[in-house]
């Protein structure tokens, strides 16, 4: 599921990938108004599948880490407020989610970043990370 999942370097929000086109994606967002439009070659674009947390020994795929987000949470939205919360707080429960996540290589950012996009999922109802 998540490899239909889209992250678009310079813009917020996550996108589903509705069809190819020769030279482009059609991408739908994942909100409530469902707006579609072409995403050009030019553009930096990742799938959420593709995505991995750095840790010490190595890699965690994105989808074991919301895997793991969403039984701490029940499949419910996170509480945590990213834009309000600190660094050190994200830092903190990122270390009850995954606890040998590499901290010098993954940032504040980075965990703000993935906990707005497990409140996005969760939102739009999509809770399978499976592959």
């Amino acid at each position: 599921m998540l490899k239909t999942i889209l992250s678009i370097s310079g813009k917020q929000g996550l996108y589903k990938l509705v069809s190819k086109g020769k030279n482009m994606l059609i991408v739908e967002t994942l909100s409530a108004e469902k707006k579609r439009f072409p995403i050009h070659s030019s553009e930096k674009v990742i799938s959420l599948g593709d995505i991995a947390l750095y840790t010490d020994e190595e890699e965690a795929p994105l989808r074991d880490v919301l895997t793991s987000i969403k039984e701490k949470e029940k499949s419910a939205v996170l509480s945590i407020d990213v834009k309000k919360a600190s660094p050190d707080e994200l830092r903190d429960y990122l270390s009850g989610i995954l606890p040998n996540y590499d901290r010098e290589k993954v940032h504040a950012n980075d965990i703000r970043k993935l906990i707005s996009w497990y409140n996005i999922l969760i939102t739009n109802g999509i809770t399978d990370f499976r592959e």
